[in-house]
């Protein structure tokens, strides 16, 4: 990894001298040597995990595919044409070639836990197609959880508004028990940490969705409201929500999508943000150049992309006022 020098010698005392007991039914085992691993927890461990795996990295884009990694959570990505015959060979030869991998390096792929996820180019295109590894089979799934997010194969994200609602209404229902007992800052802390929190987890990735189907999120934030008040079930709710500073979950969702515009912007959103989003240059000297304005791509023949960050962010952002464009800190 070109790590030499002093910096190699921490590593090598850090790592060294390392051992492990196991504890059961009151008898402690003799100590043994570990010469593999990072010790769990530590402040050291995810880097030299990510250092420990980076070789897996190749093995994967030999077979032609993207992947991203979370800790221990690995994703791979292919883009392929709707009747291309390789698919099923090209992703078990991937995953057979993965699983080597992690074997060599004392590692288990969890099968019970790996799923496919498959977006078709149009709705009605159907894929019955198999992996088979070892004595497993896996097959397309309708939805996956990804990181706390449900996705489905449509990407209309029912199912995760679904759960969600489903989540804060237990939340909200737990809260009301013991609603006389607390004070109105306690109950509003309770809520935005419980519920509020919930709702704007990876919210960005709802933009652009009728408000038909993110009417769920929307009635759990009216609960919310007034439960902190105590209000009746009818109460009117916008009085609240600016007592409250909270702004409704539309537009809870444009402010998260807005706010990544403006890192990317700004360079402080992730790489990968950079290449979704293209600063306007006009091709002569106008006023324009100096207020931060996006391009917006074309849309024509391209329904099924509207919703996706690189087509919705740029209007959104142009509408901004100028001084907020250019500010100097979010």
């Amino acid at each position: 990894m070109g790590i030499t020098g002093i910096p190699l010698s921490w590593f090598q005392s850090y790592l060294t001298g390392r051992s492990f007991r196991v504890s059961w039914g009151g008898e402690v085992s003799k100590a043994h040597q570990l010469v593999t691993g990072v010790p769990q927890g530590s402040a050291l461990g995810p880097l030299l995990f990510s250092i420990y795996t980076t070789s897996l990295g190749p093995i994967i884009q030999a077979h032609g595919f993207s992947y991203h990694c979370y800790a221990d959570d690995t994703q791979l990505y292919l883009s392929f044409q709707p009747d291309d015959p390789t698919v099923a060979a090209r992703i078990s030869g991937c995953l057979a070639d993965i699983s080597a991998w992690m074997k060599e390096y004392h590692l288990q792929l969890n099968l019970a836990k790996t799923e496919l996820l498959v977006f078709p180019a149009t709705p009605t295109l159907q894929y019955d197609f198999s992996i088979q590894l070892g004595s497993s089979t896996i097959t397309p799934s309708t939805s996956v959880r990804n990181l706390g997010v449900t996705f489905d194969n449509q990407l209309t994200f029912k199912d995760h508004i679904a759960k969600t609602a489903r989540s804060c209404r237990f939340a909200l229902h737990n809260i009301r028990k013991i609603r006389p007992f607390l004070t109105e800052h306690a109950a509003q802390l309770l809520v935005q940490a419980l519920v509020i929190s919930r709702l704007d987890y990876c919210n960005a990735l709802l933009a652009g969705l009728p408000s038909s189907t993110i009417k769920p999120l929307q009635m759990i934030q009216n609960a919310a409201a007034r439960l902190v008040f105590n209000e009746p079930k009818r109460a009117h709710v916008t009085p609240l929500f600016i007592s409250l500073h909270w702004l409704p979950v539309a537009a809870r969702i444009k402010f998260k999508t807005l706010m990544l515009a403006y890192r990317t912007a700004t360079g402080s959103a992730p790489a990968y943000f950079h290449s979704l989003l293209r600063t306007y240059i006009p091709s002569r000297s106008l006023r324009s150049a100096s207020e931060q304005r996006l391009v917006v791509p074309s849309q024509r023949g391209s329904k099924s992309l509207s919703r996706t960050f690189s087509f919705t962010t740029p209007g959104w952002w142009n509408d901004l006022p100028t001084p907020i464009r250019n500010a100097e800190s979010l």
